[in-house]
């Protein structure tokens, strides 16, 4: 007998609402109505009910090995209501059953197609689905019910980026990566250890393909098995949640891969591709484009949002390639295709269908996460929807990120011809709510790793990069690094290996710039000013932006309290005993932070000395600091003691006694 939670009637698992819903774009739970589902019938037989859409099919069945993959053992049912859907309950077929849809095509052609809404997939490269559940009895309540207390209010995000399969490898390939409950001890431990708030996974879908990166995906709403069952990508979660580190997945709604298994020509039809390649093709990925037009289409990709918050507990998701999204000429040449019906570039179908996810995430999940991977000057993408935006919660600052990797780059003394790559990022900080990247994107393709792009010797690298790390973490924004730039990885990413552990035991290098992070994570984490105003001007005020001869810029982050942290970046390797600030309050200032102290591996030309502010006028104020700038480091200091004006009461003579 089945336990009570598979005990549904199979003949009332579609209402007329359900299809209604379906067919109108709007049903954001149909994976608990299409796909396999173990159940009983109305006798109490144990079984699995099987439901797939595929309107264009003459006929479809469920085959595989309980059947020797023959087609006519085990034929659905058309739906009555014209919806496309065909069902059935098939009996004795449990928990683990290897199955795929077998589909006639309108002109006799057979198909065997993968589950779209499988809840697990075989190892690749094997390709069929699996007849799962998704119960699991969770331990992550405290989280849970923390995140709902923090909606809307104010919090640190210092995200770690992570591939599953190269994070850590027993050894090379795909077989040598760890195991779901490996990582749930490994890599949780680490996390907690760095200090981080969340960790993004790079796509845990199913995919046939690993050299993808999991971004070319067959099976949406299942972690992929390479690495365990659903219920162990579950207690992955569940750690992370118990540690108090949120979970962010990619999310990749932009494109599917053309593996005939998988959702392209799907019942012998463009079905959830368009079947012009000017829309339905991307050229770039060589994948295809899905039909944001077809309403099924839409219940389809916005319940696959829903599903991994709701099912796997996840805090949020990462959606990527937007801007391909967003724009039809998007990596095509004139004549490759087809403008919007007024004439335009920009995808309506896409933006519509990109606004009405983001208001169902936060409908139903207020208390997560959207953000987008989203590279152009498309206005009011984290915007909420009756503003006009696209409704996401943040947006990747690719702007920021590709002007600091360039300056950072340069040879010290050409920086001071730079000056506004490192600058020109606070004119439009504020315009949405950015995200600072810096993610697997700048560590492939040729790119080189982030240590290897800094100048110099040795120690000026790790210089650089430790001065670049807290310029980012005290710029307004969340944060983002992809695994291996915490401890200065000299090697490209790769998939196929792991990172490069070994070399970190012999290197105080690496040991200092490990430790710089960690101590990075916990300043952002407590000091109100860095993420209290993140997303806000009130929160950011420049000291000095144009000492180009120095190649130095100096800024204020304040929180609500009015309480101020002052940040100060010399992107030289020169020494200045006694350099001047102006500061917008006087009083006793303290050195909290220096990335060129011994401990990170610096040259520890420090502040160890409290300062009290003068009444020499610089920058535009009336009090000024004087500090020991040390070389190719940013340092924070912080006002310990305010110096207040005195108050003079006047006291009226009638009321002296």
């Amino acid at each position: 007998m089945l336990p009570k939670f598979y005990q549904k009637n199979m003949m009332t698992r579609f209402t007329d609402f359900d299809i209604q819903l379906f067919r109108s774009g709007k049903h954001f739970r149909i994976y608990d109505k299409l796909g396999s589902h173990l159940t009983q019938d109305e006798n109490g037989q144990d079984g699995t009910y099987f439901a797939v859409w595929a309107p264009n099919g003459t006929q479809v069945s469920v085959v595989g090995h309980f059947n020797n993959w023959n087609g006519d053992k085990h034929q659905l049912t058309a739906r009555w209501d014209g919806s496309g859907i065909w069902e059935g309950f098939i009996p004795n077929i449990g928990k683990g059953t290897v199955y795929k849809y077998q589909i006639t095509s309108y002109d006799g052609k057979k198909f065997q197609k993968g589950d779209p809404y499988a809840r697990r997939w075989e190892i690749p490269p094997a390709t069929a689905s699996i007849v799962w559940d998704t119960w699991y009895e969770w331990s992550d309540d405290a989280w849970m019910k923390q995140r709902q207390k923090q909606i809307g209010k104010p919090q640190p995000m210092s995200v770690y980026e992570v591939h599953l399969s190269s994070w850590r490898k027993k050894v090379f390939g795909d077989e040598g990566a760890l195991s779901y409950i490996e990582l749930a001890d490994e890599l949780v431990a680490y996390v907690k250890k760095m200090n981080f708030t969340h960790v993004e996974l790079m796509p845990v879908m199913e995919h046939p393909y690993g050299p993808s990166w999991g971004y070319q995906i067959t099976g949406y709403f299942a972690p992929t098995s390479r690495f365990g069952s659903p219920q162990d990508f579950m207690y992955l979660v569940e750690r992370f949640h118990q540690e108090g580190i949120g979970v962010l997945l990619d999310w990749v709604p932009s494109h599917f891969p053309t593996d005939g298994h998988g959702l392209s020509y799907f019942d012998g039809t463009h079905l959830y591709e368009h079947a012009d390649p000017r829309k339905g093709y991307h050229p770039d990925w060589k994948s295809l484009i899905f039909n944001y037009g077809r309403n099924e289409v839409r219940s389809f990709l916005i319940s696959n949002a829903l599903f991994w918050l709701d099912r796997y507990h996840i805090d949020g998701l990462r959606v990527d390639a937007v801007a391909s999204m967003l724009y039809l000429d998007y990596s095509r040449k004139e004549g490759e295709w087809i403008p919007n019906e007024y004439g335009g570039k920009e995808n309506l179908e896409a933006i519509h269908f990109l606004r009405e996810a983001n208001e169902a995430v936060y409908a139903n999940y207020p208390d997560t996460v959207m953000i987008a991977e989203e590279s152009t000057a498309f206005a009011g993408v984290s915007k909420p929807t009756y503003e006009g935006g696209l409704g996401f919660g943040q947006k990747w600052m690719m702007g920021w990120m590709h002007d600091t990797l360039r300056y950072m780059g340069r040879e010290t003394q050409h920086r001071r011809w730079h000056q506004e790559e490192i600058t020109f990022s606070i004119v439009y900080a504020f315009s949405e709510n950015f995200m600072m990247p810096l993610s697997h994107d700048e560590v492939v393709h040729g790119k080189g790793s982030l240590i290897g792009r800094m100048p110099g010797d040795e120690w000026q690298k790790f210089a650089n990069l430790r001065a670049m790390f807290t310029y980012m973490f005290t710029h307004p924004g969340t944060k983002l690094l992809f695994m291996g730039g915490e401890f200065g990885q000299f090697e490209e990413w790769s998939h196929d290996r792991g990172l490069d552990w070994h070399v970190i035991a012999d290197s105080p290098l690496r040991q200092g710039m490990q430790r710089l992070i960690q101590d990075l994570n916990e300043l952002y984490k407590t000091k109100e000013a860095l993420y209290e105003l993140q997303f806000s001007n009130e929160g950011f005020e420049w000291i000095s932006f144009d000492d180009r001869e120095n190649s130095i810029i100096s800024y204020i982050r304040k929180d609500k309290a009015g309480n101020s942290l002052l940040v100060v970046c010399n992107f030289t390797p020169k020494t200045m005993e006694q350099y001047e600030l102006g500061v917008p309050m006087a009083g006793v200032w303290k050195e909290i932070f220096n990335s060129d102290n011994a401990i990170y591996g610096g040259s520890n030309q420090l502040n160890n000395d409290e300062i009290t502010t003068s009444k020499n006028e610089k920058h535009h104020r009336p009090q000024s600091l004087t500090v020991k700038i040390a070389p190719l480091s940013t340092m924070v200091f912080e006002c310990i003691k305010v110096e207040k004006k005195k108050i003079i009461k006047k006291v009226n003579s009638k009321n002296k006694k």
